[in-house]
């Protein structure tokens, strides 16, 4: 599983009221050059890195099913909250940042030096 940023590295960016992301649904955002998706899971809102690590497809064109994406070029999967990759062809994981929820609005942490 990919180490978590600590939070005293981290800033929280606003992505979008809760109730502007659907159920098994995933949201693109950029922060400097970097792309990332937020998901509505079964479980909650969780963040990774917006390119899938096979070929650099954006993951937000993919299909949430409960806690897993797929990506939209190859069908490669991964785990949501962990970032696991589950299977070829995908075998490299993704890095996650932590969410948060405050006042109806979905947050990011990204790392100050991102």
């Amino acid at each position: 599983m990919p180490d978590a940023i600590p939070e005293t590295t981290m800033t929280w960016h606003a992505v979008c009221g809760v109730d502007e992301i659907g159920a098994e649904d995933v949201v693109q955002i950029e922060h400097g050059d970097k792309i990332y998706a937020v998901y509505h899971t079964p479980s909650g809102f969780y963040a990774t890195d917006g390119l899938c690590t096979h070929e650099d497809e954006l993951l937000a064109g993919g299909l949430v099913m409960g806690e897993i994406i797929e990506c939209p070029r190859h069908q490669g999967q991964f785990e949501i909250p962990t970032g696991e990759a589950q299977g070829t062809p995908v075998c490299v994981n993704l890095q996650t940042y932590p969410t948060k929820v405050e006042a109806g609005k979905v947050y990011i942490g990204i790392s100050d030096s991102a």
